[in-house]
């Protein structure tokens, strides 16, 4: 069991985010999964951990393949709106959001001399600037606008394009809490209230074709540029996609099949661009998510009252009404503490493993 000068330590970055930490604390030892397959699971995968980063990281060899992703609107009218959706989210766990989006210029966080970059932006898990050790340097910022100005430490002198990438987040993080309640009502979820997530966007640098930081999350809105071809890991596998003009990538996270009680399907990680293809273009990903302290668990919809009411025979209705709620589907995963599965799959950084394999009933 952590001890609350741990925790205290985990739960830093929600206060002030950028500020300057020590190591961050390690993996939680008590996992809330009594299933006896978890050791076995843990242990392979600090087995795997230790590998050269060169092989956890690279993306498999073959068994990929392309399709064409739904493009859907939110503009829509309902009856046509909501079949498409269950049908992406229940086979794919991805698809385009027609949507005209003004990027903000990110550039400028690149163009930082290096110990600018973490100054301004240490590495505070998840939050900061992260560089991969490795000989392709893939560069990333995770930031969390949801602070202040003044609370990111930032020199208010140096020319970066904050308020534009400030509006950028609020308006995905917007249309992410839009997205989220539709895709409650179509797959049958409760549907979360705004305090109960939170949102991160990460800015990458792309210079390989390596999937980088993987963090969980309920939905992901990325911003496509131009029709640019993008690396998925899906649950069918590695599959490649096409860019849609005026339109946000929007992928399905593990929370959100979770939630769903494994009936959607789901993205680990962040898009990546395909190898070849426009490598070294800036990408934006905003990450609707949980806080920490948040615990995890399917997420079975509140039941709706039968229509017409009773019709005078109540002892039937009554005995109709318990007999719905014996045929509840069962619950397919264990619930478990959100920062120590969010600890797991950022830091081993193993997308060929399903790191919710662990927490299946």
């Amino acid at each position: 069991m952590a001890s609350s000068a741990e925790e205290s330590q985990n739960h830093r970055h929600q206060s002030n985010p950028y500020a300057t930490t020590a190591a961050p604390p390690p993996t939680p030892s008590v996992n809330t999964n009594p299933a006896s397959s978890i050791s076995t699971s843990d242990a392979l995968s600090a087995l795997l951990h230790r590998l050269p980063p060169t092989l956890s990281l690279s993306l498999p060899p073959g068994r990929r393949s392309s399709t064409n992703a739904p493009l859907l609107s939110l503009s829509d009218p309902i009856p046509a709106l909501h079949p498409n959706l269950l049908s992406a989210s229940t086979k794919l766990g991805f698809f385009h959001l027609k949507h005209r989006t003004i990027c903000p210029a990110a550039e400028s966080l690149f163009e930082l001399p290096h110990q600018k970059k973490q100054l301004l932006f240490p590495n505070n898990w998840p939050l900061g600037y992260d560089e991969d050790d490795d000989d392709d340097h893939d560069e990333s910022f995770c930031l969390d606008f949801t602070k202040k100005v003044d609370d990111l430490n930032l020199d208010l002198d140096l020319d970066l394009d904050l308020d534009s990438l400030r509006e950028f987040t609020r308006e995905m993080e917007t249309l992410g809490l839009r997205l989220i309640q539709e895709l409650a009502s179509v797959i049958g979820f409760e549907n979360p209230i705004a305090e109960e997530l939170c949102s991160l966007l990460w800015i990458s640098d792309n210079g390989s074709s390596k999937p980088g930081r993987v963090y969980p999350y309920v939905v992901g809105l990325h911003y496509v540029p131009r029709c640019q071809k993008w690396s998925l890991c899906s649950d069918s596998g590695w599959v490649n996609v096409s860019g849609q003009e005026d339109s946000l990538l929007i992928t399905l996270g593990d929370i959100a099949q979770v939630w769903s009680n494994g009936r959607s399907k789901k993205v680990r990680g962040r898009p990546i661009p395909c190898s070849g293809d426009d490598l070294g273009r800036v990408t934006m990903s905003l990450l609707v998510t949980l806080p920490m302290e948040s615990m995890v668990s399917p997420r079975p919809a509140p039941k709706v009252a039968i229509e017409g009411g009773h019709d005078g025979n109540d002892e039937e209705n009554d005995r109709d009404i318990e007999d719905k709620d014996a045929e509840t589907e069962p619950q397919v995963f264990h619930s478990f503490p959100f920062e120590d599965y969010a600890w797991k799959v950022y830091h081993e950084r193993i997308l060929f493993k399903d790191p919710l394999l662990r927490y299946r009933i």
